[in-house]
Formats: structure tokens, C-alpha cells, sequence
């Protein structure tokens, strides 16, 4: 069975840059191989500029990390174009497209990418003509059963790997429109930037005042963690390479430390998902891996 590298997932949430910086300056003492940088969900974010995130990029290197580059899910005006082609252009740093624009223009530029999870790339003859494009590793779709990863990670020609979600909300939707501002009462061009009030987000219910959503800005996420840590044999034996933990704005270190010593052998699953539900307050779900609804408790 071989070793699964671990990785952090981009910032989903809108964080002042004092905050990001702190976190980074964590995440390069962390047991963590892979760190992706970068605005995924909203162009209007202005706290970090790309050169800011190169400069947590060289820090995060220089501390024994593999760095990438995260582009936007959405795009939505030539501004957040001209991120992306400065993304592209950094030449220091691969970067995550999560959309085929920024395939498109990694291609062209001969930049090795990761195809994010925001990307529709289901079958092997998709993988394979990205592959020949650049890519270098697949993030599997969110609602991807086992079974179905496993079938395409047999196939990925190489040196291409495949990646999960492996703890976290669930990145389940985008939108041009903005819910944040809709429940502020503002509009999305006045938003006033809201959304940095909410570091993980604001939960939303149905009339039953059960669980629904999280909702982060353009973004709709799963309004309970997602995790695989239970999983983890499985994951290994099936070939998957790398793990990704989402960052929250609290626990997410100790969440990687224990995630770390699973995949070191040094932990027993079980017990650590239990801990890392108890440190949350959440009880993860893990439906979508068993190919049944994603929101499913299944270990509860």
C-alpha cells in the first residue's frame, strides 16, 4: 500500500490578510506535502494580490512544500482574467485550474496544472487528452463513488495522479449571483465585502431547522464536514496519491496532525475521525464515497 501525500486545499472563505498570513506561516511548520494558493470563489476579494500569494508560495517552498497555484471556479470579468493569465505566468509555481480557461491557458504557456475539482472530468479519454494538455494530477469530482474513482485511477497515464477531498464542507456549487449580499440586503456590485464577517461561511437550515447548506459568498458548500479519514486504507489500495484537507478557521491544524498520523500508520482511523468529529462539533458525512446521498452520516 503505498503512501498518500497530504495537501491543503485553497482558502474557500473570504479572510483579512493578517489572518491568511498567520495561517500560512502555520501551514509551513505542518506535516502537510502540498499547499495550493490562491481566490477560487470571488474576483472582488481584494486582500491578497497574486504577488502576495507568490511570496506565501517562495515561504511555503523554502519550508519543504510543493506549491500550487489555485485559479477561480467562475470567472466572471476580464479582471479575474487577467489574474488567471498572471497565475499562468508566474514561473515559479504549477497551478490548479478549475476551469478549462485556465487549462486553455496553461497549455498554451507549457505549465504543468492540476485539474481542480471544479472541473467536470469524469471519464479516462477526458483525463487522457488533459494529460496530454499538461496536467499532472486529477482532483476526483466531489460525488465520485469509490468504485468509480478507483476505475479511472487505473487508467491515469502517467505520470499523472489522482487526488481527494478528503475532509472538509464540500465545495458543491458556484453562482454568479452573490448570497451573502442577497441575505445582507445589498447588491452584489455594493456588497461592501460582507463576506469576510463569515470565516467559514453562514449556515443555513430548512423549515425544519435541519442542516442545509453553508453559504460563502458565490459559493454553496456542504453545510456538514465531508471526510475519508476512515477511509484511508481504501484510498491507498485503490491508488490514490494525495489527500486534501479544505482549511477552516479553526482546528485545522489539528485536524492535519491527526489526519498526518493515519496516513503514517502511527493512528487508528476510527479514532481519529472521532476526534477530529468531537474537536468540530460536527459530525462528518460520507455518502457520496459509498455512492449514496453525500449529506449521509455514515458512521454516526
Amino acid at each position: 500500500m503505498s503512501r498518500l501525500r497530504l495537501s491543503l486545499g485553497p482558502i474557500a472563505c473570504y479572510w483579512p490578510r493578517e489572518a491568511v498570513f498567520r495561517f500560512y506561516d502555520e501551514a509551513a511548520r505542518a506535516p502537510i506535502d502540498i499547499v495550493h494558493l490562491g481566490e477560487v470563489v470571488c474576483g472582488k476579494r481584494h486582500e491578497l494580490r497574486t504577488s502576495d500569494w507568490i511570496a506565501i508560495g517562495r515561504a511555503l517552498r523554502d519550508a519543504g512544500k510543493e506549491v500550487v497555484l489555485s485559479t477561480f471556479a467562475l470567472p466572471e470579468s476580464e479582471t479575474d482574467l487577467r489574474v488567471t493569465r498572471a497565475q499562468v505566468a508566474n514561473g515559479e509555481f504549477a497551478i490548479e485550474a478549475n476551469d478549462m480557461g485556465a487549462v486553455r491557458l496553461a497549455a498554451e504557456a507549457n505549465v504543468p496544472f492540476v485539474v481542480g475539482p471544479h472541473v467536470n472530468a469524469y471519464h479516462p479519454a477526458t483525463l487522457a487528452c488533459l494529460a496530454g494538455l499538461g496536467a499532472i494530477r486529477w482532483v476526483a469530482p466531489i460525488e465520485l463513488a469509490r468504485d468509480a474513482i478507483a476505475d479511472v485511477v487505473r487508467v491515469l497515464p502517467p505520470p499523472m495522479q489522482g487526488e481527494v477531498f478528503g475532509y472538509g464542507r464540500l465545495p458543491l456549487a458556484m453562482s454568479a449571483r452573490c448570497f451573502t449580499a442577497r441575505n445582507r440586503g445589498t447588491s452584489k456590485d455594493d456588497c461592501g465585502f460582507r463576506c469576510i464577517d463569515d470565516p467559514d461561511g453562514f449556515a443555513v437550515t430548512t423549515i425544519d431547522a435541519a442542516p442545509a447548506f453553508v453559504l460563502n459568498g458565490t459559493q454553496t458548500q456542504s453545510a456538514l464536514p465531508y471526510s475519508l479519514v476512515r477511509e484511508v486504507s481504501e484510498l491507498a489500495a485503490s491508488g490514490i496519491a494525495v489527500f486534501r484537507i479544505a482549511p477552516q478557521s479553526r482546528h485545522t491544524f489539528d485536524i492535519v496532525r491527526f489526519v498526518r498520523a493515519v496516513l503514517d500508520g502511527g493512528a487508528d482511523p476510527g479514532e481519529a475521525a472521532d476526534a477530529i468529529d468531537a474537536l468540530t462539533g460536527a459530525p462528518a458525512t460520507g455518502g457520496y464515497w459509498q455512492g449514496r446521498p453525500g449529506c449521509e452520516v455514515m458512521h454516526a
